[in-house]
């Protein structure tokens, strides 16, 4: 690979929808996110989801809750397309192909990214570096710590939480966090 492919384009990063096997979606999600690693394209493939709802069944007279898949058979990817990032997708098992006219990828417009959920669109982020924040969702919900780091293009913040009694950089997008 020549030094130019590594580095990352002007190009902006964008949501692609990928048709894959049923029930192949988390291992599908779980190869790209591995690939992503071991290549280190993290710069070029930002996100990749497979959303779910919750959904309360009746079993053996009980109310259970479960994490039903929003879209089956597809799985969702943020990132900035170009020949390396299609190739990594395209060539991923469990990967049919790209949604779009003759499997060539096309993006999902802002407007489908809000309709479907995928991500809600924060147009002011008016937090800057050393202000304390409050995570809203996630895996370190109700967190307190402060801004380190603000990445305007990829709409995240590093965020320095303690965990474990150490300070530890978290990344988050933008409306994962509440100013306090």
């Amino acid at each position: 690979m020549s030094e130019e492919i590594n580095k990352p384009v002007e190009g902006e990063s964008r949501w692609y929808v990928v048709h894959t096997y049923s029930g192949y979606e988390n291992k599908v999600k779980a190869n790209i996110e591995k690939i992503v690693e071991n290549r280190g394209m993290q710069d070029y493939v930002h996100e990749v989801s497979v959303p779910v709802q919750e959904v309360v069944e009746m079993k053996n007279g009980q109310k259970k809750t479960v994490q039903r898949k929003t879209f089956p058979g597809y799985v969702l990817i943020k990132m900035i397309m170009n020949e390396d990032t299609w190739y990594i997708v395209r060539n991923t098992r469990g990967v049919t192909s790209f949604v779009g006219p003759e499997s060539k990828p096309v993006p999902l417009t802002p407007e489908e990214v809000r309709m479907m959920g995928i991500e809600t669109v924060s147009e002011n982020f008016d937090m800057e570096v050393d202000d304390t924040v409050k995570v809203a969702y996630g895996p370190f919900v109700d967190s307190i710590g402060k801004i380190k780091e603000i990445n305007e293009q990829r709409k995240t913040v590093t965020v320095v939480l303690s965990i474990f009694g150490r300070e530890t950089p978290v990344e988050f997008d933008f409306n994962q966090v509440i100013k306090m």
